[in-house]
């Protein structure tokens, strides 16, 4: 079929005309973004809490019928409460084990006890443990010098990092106040995101796709935070209970490591090790030792029961999202990774099901 001169001109209008909306459009969207980028963090990590958080409230509407932004209001109060005493102890305690370490450093009663001569009989490396060892017990200063370089580093270091857990927290607090804006609209919410989800994959799937990233977003908070925070109470106890020095920081540590898909045990071994060679083989230290051992292994057995709870994926696609969205994206990839693997497995085994029934018949008949 020829087209006429008019009517190739009318269709190059057209074209021209879908061209500039699209440029338009797009203009549109960068600008949009580039402003809304600054609080791109704060409000995932609002969504990501609301979604947490509002399986609370919905319990809590039975008594309070009609009152959801009180009820919103006490979850967050409470949830103020629940963060800020645990970090001030923790501030408290660690300021005061740093002015105690500063003082006895200055005062000069500061001494490492010398090792036992069995540390030399380690394989392999226990004779450069033992050197080292010595050379601290005898000549700390000398030691510290010949380290400078690298104990300034990791100083810069330890400071950075302190500074940016205080922004990370100060950060976590305000989405924690958008999250309770959030939940006060819970159902609004959770229509809008059926409306995107189906605006996005079908009006068939919008439902589907958004209550499976609601459930693999609690799952990841209950499998992955939650288990974290119980092996840091059961570690940290026992850390408490044996006096080892610095047990707040060791714990906060073990929180960090399991929030990050890390075995807790890069924090139980070493422990163990110093508790065993400080303190000798008794019947507290085979205690404590066995003790903590178990409770570094017991996200093994908690995370299958946990991680996949309610998902409607396998448990394996959640923890290889949750791993994988760690190491690309950080602790917030940690729940998007999983949400987005599950959402692409789900229409991945969707399309592959979805399959014609003329097609099928034909490839039965084929001999």
């Amino acid at each position: 079929m020829l087209l006429t001169p008019d009517t190739q001109g009318v269709l190059s209008r057209q074209l021209l005309d879908v061209l500039i909306r699209a440029g338009l459009v797009a203009v549109l969207a960068i600008f949009c973004f580039r402003i809304f980028a600054p609080f791109l963090n704060l409000m995932v990590w609002a969504l990501i809490l609301a979604i947490t958080l509002y399986p609370l409230q919905v319990r809590l509407r039975r008594s309070l019928a009609g009152k959801d932004g009180l009820i919103a209001t006490v979850i967050i109060l409470c949830a103020f409460v629940v963060i800020l005493v645990p970090t001030y102890l923790l501030g408290v305690a660690v300021a005061s084990s740093i002015e105690r370490a500063m003082a006895i450093f200055r005062s000069g009663s500061f001494q490492i006890p010398p090792p036992d001569q069995s540390v030399a009989a380690w394989p392999l490396i226990g004779q450069r443990i033992y050197d080292f060892w010595t050379q601290a017990s005898t000549d700390l200063t000398g030691l510290a010098q010949k380290f400078a370089p690298q104990l300034k580093e990791a100083g810069l270091a330890i400071l950075g990092t302190v500074t940016g857990l205080g922004a990370g927290l100060l950060v976590f607090f305000v989405a924690l106040i958008v999250a309770g804006i959030f939940m006060a609209h819970g159902e609004k919410g959770y229509q809008s995101s059926v409306q995107i989800a189906s605006r996005i994959s079908g009006p068939e799937n919008g439902q589907q796709i958004a209550d499976l990233c609601t459930s693999t977003i609690r799952a990841v908070a209950q499998g992955v935070v939650g288990i974290a925070f119980i092996q840091m109470l059961l570690i940290g106890i026992a850390f408490i209970v044996m006096g080892i020095p610095g047990a707040g920081l060791l714990a906060l540590a073990v929180l960090l490591i399991g929030i990050m898909q890390l075995p807790a045990t890069l924090i139980t071994v070493p422990v163990i090790i110093f508790v065993i060679v400080t303190q000798g083989v008794s019947t507290a230290t085979v205690i404590f030792s066995v003790y903590v051992f178990v409770a570094g292994l017991a996200d093994n057995v908690l995370k299958p029961l946990l991680l996949g709870r309610g998902v409607a994926v396998p448990m394996p696609v959640v923890l290889i999202g949750a791993i994988g969205g760690m190491v690309t994206g950080g602790v917030i990839g940690l729940f998007i990774g999983p949400v987005m693997l599950a959402v692409g497995y789900q229409l991945f085994w969707r399309w592959v099901k979805d399959q014609p029934a003329s097609g099928q018949r034909q490839t039965l008949e084929q001999p």
